[in-house]
């Protein structure tokens, strides 16, 4: 074990693997070692402020997201679409994703531990939303067979502009978690 920070008392804290599962998480601090240098030493650094773990969240965070839009549009095509219509269906299925992203968000963020830190937070939603980005604009221009131009100029108006709003609230959702979960602490303390 390394020293982490020097507490308050001038004794410095050691710091142990704290895992969930098997997978390693961070690093807490343990009680205050009485046998410990004095030392100064650098402050605790998160695992999730690591580049790669802001990355392997922001790829677990677009696949569920975008597994369950798979599912949920393999339902609303064959069965709502001839139905009601593309517009109609499509304004059915986004309360659902809204609920898919939600939970999404909240698991990647229990999942990773993630820091509240906007810069961590925004990182996940942005690496998720260029990555759906890309998947669907590649399954819209190889299963299609549409071009990109093609494909932008078919989206409905009123649909079109709602899933806007909902890539961008998939984008910003692990942002708006944290400060949900601030408002909490604050309101409750």
């Amino acid at each position: 074990m390394r020293p982490v920070h020097q507490g308050l008392s001038g004794r410095s804290h050691y710091a142990r693997p704290c895992r969930i599962g098997r997978q390693l998480v961070g690093l807490r601090c343990s009680l205050p070692d009485s046998s410990a240098p004095q030392a100064a030493s650098p402050q605790m650094r998160t695992v999730s402020e690591n580049p790669r773990r802001v990355a392997m969240a922001g790829v677990a965070y677009f696949a569920m997201v975008f597994g369950a839009g798979f599912i949920l549009g393999s339902i609303r095509v064959p069965f709502l679409v001839p139905r009601l219509g593309e517009r109609t269906s499509e304004l059915i299925e986004m309360p659902f994703m809204l609920i898919v992203v939600v939970y999404s968000a909240r698991f990647v963020v229990r999942r990773f531990a993630l820091t509240p830190a906007t810069s961590v937070r925004l990182g996940v939603g942005l690496i998720a939303l260029g990555l759906l980005l890309a998947a669907e604009l590649l399954l819209a221009v190889v299963l299609q067979n549409r071009s990109l131009a093609e494909y932008i100029a078919s989206r409905d108006r009123a649909s079109g502009s709602v899933y806007l709003a909902m890539l961008l609230l998939f984008s910003v959702m692990p942002l708006v978690l944290a400060r949900v979960q601030r408002a909490r602490e604050t309101h409750v303390a």
